[in-house]
């Protein structure tokens, strides 16, 4: 059919030609628990989305909830730097244990399967997308109350493959003050939609820098859109986050556990109202 988006899940057609309807939902650990998965997207690299989905794991995490990140940036992956760990908890015959950050959060990712941290994943999307359904199938998350995806930029087979396999319960959309915002965010909001899940709102990144003699907010990318685009989806704009070198630092460092997380309690908000 034209219409068809691929995901049998989210259809409402009883029968596809000679196909049943068919869940493509992957199966949960049986020793894991998830009460919600939010995945933290963009359009487009380079806009600091695996810095945002940290923070929001920091920020909940300060809530008193168990938090998870499940990095599914496999040829990017940066989620175990962020928070200085290098290895999971463990194996046994049900399944590996993620690493565990100082605050609790638990952490999978492919960096720490691999032997050298630096060694490139030169793999085929088929088996990356196998990859990251295995982190939801063969990880152990342990009474996780909030599950955030960080999810590879654009539209291909890892989103994909994150959308139909996982129970997605919302998208945060993560982009940054520049011309090509309203392209790129229509892209995402739009596959979103393909697949039925609700997006929660916008994060804009890099939005503006706190000049240290003045305190003027300088618009270094130029005035933003993101207001006017959010409204013609009808989404609202959850934050803006100013270009900060601490959390820079903080990142590279694996120090991201202290740093202000307060600008992102709008989208915590968000998550908490669903």
């Amino acid at each position: 059919m034209s219409s068809c988006n691929g995901n049998c899940s989210s259809c409402g057609s009883s029968d596809c030609g000679d196909r049943k309807k068919e869940s493509l939902l992957a199966e949960l650990n049986p020793k894991s628990s998830v009460k919600k998965v939010i995945a933290v997207v963009s359009g487009k690299g380079g806009v600091g989305k695996s810095t945002v989905t940290a923070m929001l794991a920091v920020a909940m995490a300060r809530q008193g909830k168990r938090v998870g990140i499940l990095d599914a940036d496999i040829t990017g992956p940066s989620a175990p730097t962020a928070f200085g760990v290098t290895e999971c908890q463990g194996a046994n015959e049900e399944g590996l244990y993620p690493a565990l950050t100082k605050s609790g959060i638990q952490v999978m990712s492919i960096n720490l399967l691999l032997d050298d941290p630096a060694d490139p994943v030169v793999w085929r999307g088929p088996v990356i997308a196998g990859a990251v359904k295995q982190f939801w199938t063969d990880v152990i998350w342990e009474d996780v109350d909030c599950l955030f995806v960080d999810m590879p930029p654009g539209t291909g087979d890892v989103p994909l493959t994150v959308f139909q396999s996982l129970p997605v319960d919302g998208v945060v959309i993560v982009t940054s003050p520049q011309d090509l915002v309203s392209m790129i965010v229509s892209k995402a909001v739009k596959m979103a939609g393909m697949m039925h899940i609700p997006v929660l709102g916008f994060v804009e990144n890099y939005s503006y820098l706190r000049c240290p003699d003045c305190g003027r907010k300088i618009e270094v990318f130029g005035k933003s859109r993101l207001d006017e685009v959010a409204a013609g989806f009808e989404l609202p704009v959850l934050a803006r986050l100013p270009i900060d070198p601490a959390i820079a630092e903080a990142y590279d460092c694996g120090r991201m556990e202290s740093v202000d997380t307060q600008p992102l309690d709008g989208v915590l908000k968000a998550v908490a109202q669903m």
